[in-house]
Formats: C-alpha cells, structure tokens, sequence
C-alpha cells in the first residue's frame, strides 16, 4: 500500500491557505515528525485546561475551556500540516509513519481523559474519560491491524478522529457559556445546583459529548472490523 492510499482523507488539504501555509513550512528548517511531536504539546495544554477546571473560580471558568478548544484545533493542525510537508513538501521520512500514528496514540487519550476529569455533574466522569479514550485507541488499532493483514486502510466513522476532535471542541466552547446556558434553560442549572457545589460547574456539555464519543466509538470498531472482515474473506 502506497503512502497516499493510507492517508485519512481530508478536504481541508485542498484548501489555498492550508498549501500556502504547508508550502512555507516546507521551506522551513522544519521536519514533519517534529510537527507530529508537536501535536502532543498542544493535546497535553488542552489536557491540562480541561483538568484543572473543577479546581478554577471567576473568569477562568470560561477562559479554560475555550483555550482547550483552541488547543485542540491546534493539534489537528498539526495533523494536517506533518502530512502535507512531508507528501506535498517532499520531506517525507523513513521513520515518518511512526511519527505520525504514535503521537495520535497518546494525544487523543490525554485529551479525552482531561475531558472526563472535568466532569464533577457525576461520580464516574473520570472514568467515562478513560473509556473514551481506550475506545479511541482501539479505533485506531482495528484500523492499523486490518491494513497489517492486509485490508485497505479505513478512517471511516462514525466517530474517527476528527469527529472526535470536532465534537469536543463543541462541548469545550459550551462549556464555557455552561453558566449562562443554566439561567437560561433552568433545568440545567437545576441538575448543576443539585449535582455539585463546585464553583466550577458541572461539566454537562462535556459529559454528554464523551457519552456520544463512547457510543460512537463502538460504532466505528465495528464498522471498521466488518469492513476489513468482508474485504479478507472475499480475496
């Protein structure tokens, strides 16, 4: 399988700024393992954004989880751009597969589990977090297996990794006008009043996306194995 064929599909590469800013990092003394390493830093921040959340009061309330949010965003540029100046900026390395699977490995579940600690509105938010995030790997892992035995590389969903990203990003950004949302749907501030007396709020919005993440992931382990189990016995 060539280097193209195993490459998630994303229409964002095809967009001018995306080249324009792929082109001047090419031209840079900047190789594509160190954006992927990069990545991490970025997944780690928004990790600790969400993580120290239960324990902030005042405007850190909602600074917090949009600056996760931007960190997020951050790291799946960095997924973007390790591609395209290694492929498209012909600064591709023998080591480069590597570098681009194991850093997704961690910065996926450093995220998703800062997600689940930033959840006080239930006992086992923690442990919702480290679900997802075994889930997470384990998307990656069917996919990675089938492509070893030879099946096509599926990035297919429901929930693969941008989805993944996208829908956090989401919960991260309405976690931060939670407050405001709860004088406004009195219900929610009702369940938050009633599940937490931290000055940090409740997590609701990331509680119910990690849930989602959860359902979804399941979902995409199985497609992605049926798609590979199909595809091997009809050879």
């Amino acid at each position: 399988m060539s280097e193209l064929e195993g490459r998630r599909p994303l229409k964002v590469r095809s967009i001018g700024l995306a080249k324009v800013i792929a082109k001047w990092l090419s031209n840079k003394n900047i190789s594509p393992n160190q954006i992927s390493i990069t990545s991490v830093v970025f997944a780690a921040l928004a990790s600790a954004c969400l993580f120290t959340l239960p324990y902030v009061s005042g405007s850190l309330l909602w600074l917090l989880p949009l600056a996760a949010a931007v960190f997020i965003q951050c790291r799946l540029l960095c997924n973007l751009f390790d591609g395209m100046v290694a492929i498209e900026g012909g600064k591709g390395t023998a080591s480069g597969e590597m570098f681009n699977d194991i850093p997704d490995r961690i910065a996926d579940p450093l995220i998703l589990i800062g997600a689940g600690y930033a959840v006080t509105a239930v006992s086992w938010g923690s442990t919702l977090g480290w679900l997802a995030a075994l889930l997470a790997v384990m998307t990656a892992y069917v996919r990675t297996l089938a492509v070893s035995i030879g099946a096509p590389s599926n990035f297919s969903g429901p929930m693969a990794k941008q989805h993944r990203m996208a829908l956090l990003t989401l919960a991260c950004v309405l976690t931060a006008i939670e407050p405001w949302l709860g004088r406004l749907w009195p219900a929610i501030s009702e369940m938050t009043a009633n599940a937490s007396s931290n000055a940090s709020g409740s997590g609701w919005m990331l509680l119910t996306v990690l849930v989602i993440i959860c359902i979804g992931c399941v979902f995409t382990i199985y497609n992605r194995s049926l798609s590979a189990y199909h595809f091997l016995e009809n050879q």
